[in-house]
């Protein structure tokens, strides 16, 4: 099985994506070169940078690049090459799609906001493919569909596009409902050696999203469950009013979150990667910064223990602030052991 150079990195989530506003006296200051030579001092070996289309082009002119935008990736790409770090470009929202705003979703349907999709791959990849060995390619974040079907059929006609400008990239591909471990057995796995298929795991969500003001379930939910500890059934009618959660083991008093459990929820991704004879990663964990301390270190080092022990590389979700972060709006380390453990490796 080939070796997945990316091992233990971290996200740079709310900077050229997921931003409070589009300013870019923000792009500007959220992420200076000092961070990424402290993630590196810290022993990390890569960055996952998400980016959100509108950094790069507008609703307004589609195909017409906003080398401004541009700018910030090239920064980027400089400080992580001055730091011995690589770096995955993640096209976090695309024209038409955005996993945070599915209502509005038009991108499996709309062959024009495909193309605009199509045409900023081809941008990218043109402008980063020649750096095949520090830079790796993510097509789209946490995909979300009733069937994996569009996804399958969208997807080959991106690479087909990277392939000829990016010959020897790593490409990274995820699968449906949020990037789900289960999910990934539904992927269309293609004939490419540079392809790298890609994973989240936040559960379970009653530890890691403990009052997060984006869920409408906590509002309902106030049960503070320690990590390891048992789960909590929530008061009588909660199950009739948020009918998806029904088939989860999440809101039940007979589970035990522990590390074995998250075991139990991962092993269909080490499934897939036995069956493809391929490496698979993890791009996305970790648990919300409202969370006890003690739930977040007790949870992330079960964790990253899980995925070192599978030889399964990682990026915690996130550096800086956006409710998960090691750091916090102002640059402060919110717990040296937290860090510590992010950092681990088999070693």
């Amino acid at each position: 099985m080939k070796k997945n150079i990316l091992q233990v990195g971290i996200n740079l989530g709310g900077w050229i994506s997921q931003y409070p506003a589009y300013e870019h006296r923000h792009f500007q200051s959220f992420i200076i070169k000092d961070d990424i030579t402290r993630i590196a001092d810290w022993g990390f070996d890569h960055v996952r940078l998400p980016i959100d289309y509108p950094v790069l082009e507008n609703d307004e002119n589609p195909g017409q690049y906003l080398e401004q935008g541009f700018s910030y990736i090239d920064n980027c790409v400089h400080w992580c090459e001055e730091n011995g770090l690589n770096i995955i470009i993640d096209l976090h929202k695309a024209p038409g799609y955005a996993f945070d705003d599915l209502g509005k979703a038009s991108l499996f349907n709309d062959i024009r906001m495909q193309q605009r999709l199509i045409n900023i791959w081809q941008a990218i990849a043109s402008r980063y493919g020649e750096k095949p060995n520090r830079i790796a390619l993510e097509l789209l974040n946490e995909i979300t569909l009733s069937s994996s079907d569009p996804w399958n059929a969208l997807y080959p006609k991106l690479i087909d596009t990277i392939r000829p400008l990016a010959p020897q990239s790593l490409i990274i591909i995820g699968g449906n409902q949020y990037n789900a471990a289960d999910q990934m057995q539904y992927l269309q796995i293609l004939d490419d050696d540079n392809i790298l298929y890609t994973f989240h795991h936040y559960s379970p969500l009653v530890v890691t999203h403990y009052h997060a003001p984006w869920l409408n379930f906590t509002e309902e939910y106030r049960h503070m469950i320690s990590y390891p500890g048992q789960g909590k059934a929530p008061e009588p009618g909660f199950m009739d009013r948020y009918p998806q959660w029904n088939y989860s083991d999440e809101f039940s008093d007979e589970v035990y979150f522990d590390k074995v459990y998250q075991a139990e929820k991962i092993l269909p991704a080490l499934d897939f990667s036995r069956k493809i004879n391929q490496p698979v990663y993890c791009g996305e964990f970790g648990v919300i910064d409202v969370a006890p301390l003690q739930n977040r270190l007790n949870w992330t080092r079960d964790f990253i223990e899980l995925l070192i022990e599978s030889k399964v590389g990682r990026a915690l979700w996130s550096y800086k602030a956006l409710d998960f972060g090691l750091v916090d709006g102002d640059g402060k380390v919110v717990s040296e052991e937290l860090v510590k453990i992010a950092a681990m490796t088999e070693e």
